[in-house]
């Protein structure tokens, strides 16, 4: 008996409208995306709603060193945000923002509900000003020591390493990182939900079945250092909603963002007559609601939201599902290696479909890391996919096509083996249901080792040359692409593409879960085509090398901006360790492979230094030998794919063709030391 219908509402965490998708963030879109796509191939009612967080700060200062509105630059980032999902095939049934109508009026009824029922109070603080830039500074732009663990260069809100929240102002030793400054204090009236009034509901509310029993216990390590009144307001100059009895007073970014869920979903109501807001959101709705969220962000969506909503009449999440970050060959996500990664620089070298994969196979239901190792990348996306499952279709199709006009068995020759596919399709729906996505891999891949061992043992290469045994051939190709078929419907939430290809291929309808419970016979099938190609290793190098060479020419798209957008101050001793020598270029050459650098040998004076340069879009080799140019001489070296780069060469300009080495005045020599 298939599972009574369910009416399922999920979200994704907000990304913020100041930066592009990263493959640290499509962790959690795509593992939604799964978990949904499988809801709905169940038979089920299953939204998917999100929107990009536009409030801020830093938007704020980003659209004016762009000199645009903060309207137009968060239009623009919507636009990018919703072509990178849209590539990695992540289907939102509403894509929103939170700067919008829909979240003004929640947001205002939301607060006004807790105002009303004394849930809000006022006072004044002493609050981080910053006495150069003339503005009151936001937790974020605020950088210190954590009170807590001591770990230093830590956001004013809260601390990555151990998850502490607390006042800006309870931070050692901080400065401001708009302008450097150490901030000064100045008073403030701010308005503040009272988190602790909630903490007996919460109590309860925690042990239930609604989080990961990791997040419970970290959970309770804040119950027991006590629950803090949270400052939801901010001071004018503010890029968001205005507090309805406050002028000059603005929701801090974290109130209006979650309600963001909300108006995503009331925007999709209200051009959906079929769907009714209430249903979902009222207090008693027997409806199921889930959100999923990166471990970092886990105090606010299951203390402070689920008390906001609870404190407003509406119903609370049935679950919050956190995961962990990623890591990419064992290490934090790296721009100098090559491994802060954005979405389209990926969608550039390699196929959507082989990351989904390679996250679903590494996914569990816990908040562990997920590593992205590329050599294990390539390997299992090679061997799974394409050696695996595309290897049957592959295998069977050609006879079929060739030898039986395209035209199936009409008989199942083998029920048992189908019945056992088909038997595995209640525990993969459970892995799926409990997001245990890499075991459910597991369980697939298997199957489609006993469908490659099945083809093996009957040899239908063999059985075709021999007289009297072609129907024998057709019966075997016959089941092996039966099986086939399961496995595309068991891989379908994960591979969207792919089973789309598969189902034209097989000349069949869209598979839903249950499409499975009988073989085809007697059926035609389409020309096979190939459904999936090979990972090449080169296209993983080309992404990495391309992550790194745009390093020098990328615009910072995330945090805080200076007015101009000139890096973070440094100290004169700093400077001073920098080596700067001048340097003739011997000889240039092209680098294979690469599209931005030249492999320059360069004369310092007693010894050649071998260095890859990314100027190849503005010089020729022909143009630089016998040139002389400025190094910096005692720079770490940096094992590249393409060799060893032993410094790196100064150069000036916009980029493209307008890139300028710096060449020293007449009379200098290899080595001379620029002062």
């Amino acid at each position: 008996m298939p599972p009574a219908p369910r009416q399922i509402l999920v979200t994704s965490a907000l990304p913020y409208a100041n930066g592009s998708i990263h493959l640290g963030h499509l962790v959690e879109y795509i593992q939604t995306d799964i978990w949904v796509r499988f809801q709905r191939l169940r038979g089920h009612q299953c939204i998917y709603v999100c929107a990009d967080d536009a409030h801020g700060t830093p938007i704020m200062l980003r659209a004016q060193s762009e000199g645009i509105t903060p309207e137009d630059l968060i239009a623009r980032i919507s636009e990018e945000h919703q072509a990178d999902f849209a590539a990695f095939n992540v289907d939102f049934d509403n894509f929103h923002s939170t700067h919008s109508e829909e979240n003004r009026q929640l947001a205002e009824l939301i607060y006004t509900r807790l105002r009303d029922a004394d849930f809000i109070t006022t006072r004044t603080i002493r609050q981080a000003f910053d006495p150069e830039k003339q503005m009151f500074l936001p937790d974020r732009f605020i950088k210190g020591t954590c009170p807590r663990c001591k770990s230093p260069d830590q956001y004013g809100d809260n601390c990555e390493v151990c998850g502490s929240t607390y006042a800006p102002t309870d931070l050692i030793d901080p400065i401001s990182v708009v302008s450097g400054a150490t901030p000064i204090e100045k008073e403030s009236e701010h308005y503040f939900f009272q988190l602790g009034k909630f903490k007996d509901m919460l109590l309860g509310w925690t042990q239930g079945e609604h989080m990961q029993p990791e997040i419970r216990h970290k959970l309770n390590e804040w119950f027991e250092a006590g629950l803090q009144d949270w400052d939801i307001s901010r001071d004018a100059p503010y890029f968001g909603f205005e507090i309805p009895d406050a002028p000059g007073k603005y929701f801090y970014v974290w109130l209006d963002a979650p309600i963001g869920y909300m108006a995503s979903f009331k925007q999709l109501c209200e051009r959906t007559p079929s769907l009714d807001f209430d249903t979902f959101w009222q207090a008693d709705s027997d409806t199921e609601l889930y959100h999923f969220i990166g471990k970092d962000i886990a105090y606010f969506h299951t203390l402070f939201w689920p008390a906001m909503l609870y404190g407003a009449g509406f119903r609370m999440p049935s679950a919050v599902f956190c995961h962990g970050f990623l890591t990419v060959n064992g290490q934090k996500m790296s721009k100098s290696r090559g491994t802060f990664i954005m979405a389209r620089t990926y969608l550039d070298h390699l196929e959507p479909e082989y990351l989904r994969y390679y996250f679903a196979a590494k996914l569990g239901s816990g908040i562990d890391d997920l590593d992205l190792n590329f050599d294990d990348f390539f390997n299992r996306v090679n061997s799974d996919l394409v050696g695996k499952v595309v290897n049957i279709a592959s295998r069977c199709a050609g006879f079929i096509n060739k030898k039986f006009n395209a035209q199936l068995s009409a008989q199942c020759t083998e029920p048992q083996l189908y019945a056992d596919f088909v038997a595995k399709a209640d525990t993969i729906a459970d892995l799926y249901e409990r997001r245990e996505f890499g075991h459910a891999m597991r369980e697939i891949m298997a199957l489609a080792d006993l469908a490659n061992q099945f083809i093996d043992e009957r040899k239908p290469w063999v059985h075709i040359k021999e007289a009297g045994r072609e129907l024998e051939v057709q019966d075997t190709c016959s089941v092996g692409l039966n099986l086939f078929r399961v496995l595309i419907a068991y891989l379908k939430p994960v591979l969207p593409n792919l089973a789309s290809d598969a189902e034209a291929f097989l000349n069949i309808e869209p598979l839903q879960w249950d499409s499975i419970a009988e073989p085809l016979r007697d059926h035609s099938i389409k020309k096979f085509k190939p459904l999936m190609t090979r990972v090449e290793k080169e296209k993983i190098d080309a992404m990495v090398d391309a992550s790194s060479e745009n390093l020098g020419t990328k615009q910072v798209t995330e945090g805080p901006l200076h007015d101009d957008p000139i890096a973070t101050e440094i100290e004169f001793d700093d400077f001073a360790k920098v080596d700067l020598r001048v340097a003739r270029i011997v000889k240039a050459e092209h680098v294979e492979g690469a599209d931005k650098l030249l492999q320059l040998t360069l004369d310092i004076g007693g010894e050649t230094r071998n260095v890859f340069a990314g100027i190849k879009s503005a010089y020729a080799p022909a143009d630089l030998e016998g040139k002389f140019t400025v190094m910096v001489a005692n720079l770490k070296p940096r094992k590249m794919r393409f060799g060893l780069s032993e410094g790196m060469v100064l150069a000036a300009g916009p980029g493209g063709k307008d890139l300028w080495i710096l060449s020293p005045d007449a009379g200098a020599q290899p080595g001379m030391k620029i002062k």
